[in-house]
């Protein structure tokens, strides 16, 4: 259940949003719904996991009280990854957050499956931690695909390699309290990508990878735990 406060912070928040025009709003989640049984995965609203690849089907996402609960399975081999259809070029996604240990952190990584120059899709990622904030061009930096394959065959890199995937993350000190909640917005525009939280500017970082044309999928990155509310995706274009 959601706290009052809560919820009138996020409505004045989304209000000022709208005021200062982040966009057409195309996806919407609260989590205010149940699940039919409590064995595997089972998110809905065209959510989707990769338990049953990456952790042999054990479930890692929980919707309880009211919030999307995920959390790592012992047998898992991946970080768990909670994907959802976002089709923009620029854009603004926000979400409610809570890290409940010093050792957990969030991502949102933004993916383009269509693409296939870099691994898995991936275009770059927002990080937060009870810490710190990571931005990071994966495009033109380490999940290029010719850059990621000569790594995972341990080969060393090029001259051009070394050189490319120079500068492609920053690291920007934030700290985070663990055990309570927190707004996070994330703004893409052109090849700049910047985060906020809890209204307060938290890092900006510019890459020629995030200024890609389409992304089409959000990608909530779960190396250990994470709770999540009030998921929202404006297109701005």
């Amino acid at each position: 259940m959601k706290h009052p406060l809560l919820l009138l912070t996020a409505l004045v928040f989304t209000s000022s949003m709208a005021a200062d025009g982040p966009g057409e709003l195309i996806f919407s989640d609260d989590f205010e719904r149940g699940e039919s049984q409590e064995t595997k995965d089972e998110p809905g609203n065209g959510w989707g996991t990769n338990s049953r690849s990456r952790a042999k089907g054990h479930k890692q996402v929980d919707l309880k009280d009211g919030v999307m609960r995920i959390f790592i399975h012992a047998e898992a081999d991946h970080a768990v990854s909670v994907t959802h259809p976002a089709e923009f070029t620029d854009g603004v996604v926000s979400l409610r957050f809570m890290l409940e240990d010093e050792r957990d952190s969030l991502g949102l990584n933004f993916a383009d499956l269509e693409f296939k120059e870099v691994h898995a899709g991936h275009l770059f990622v927002a990080k937060v931690s009870p810490k710190s904030v990571q931005l990071q061009d994966l495009k033109t930096g380490n999940m290029r695909l010719d850059i990621r394959e000569a790594r995972q065959a341990k080969q060393k890199l090029s001259a051009e390699q070394e050189a490319a995937v120079k500068g492609k993350d920053k690291i920007f000190p934030h700290a985070v309290e663990t055990g309570k909640w927190h707004e996070l917005v994330v703004t893409i525009s052109g090849d700049t990508l910047s985060a906020s939280i809890d209204g307060k500017p938290a890092g900006t970082f510019s890459s020629p990878g995030i200024a890609h044309p389409t992304k089409r999928t959000l990608r909530l990155a779960v190396p250990r735990n994470a709770v999540v509310d009030d998921v929202k995706i404006w297109r701005k274009k």
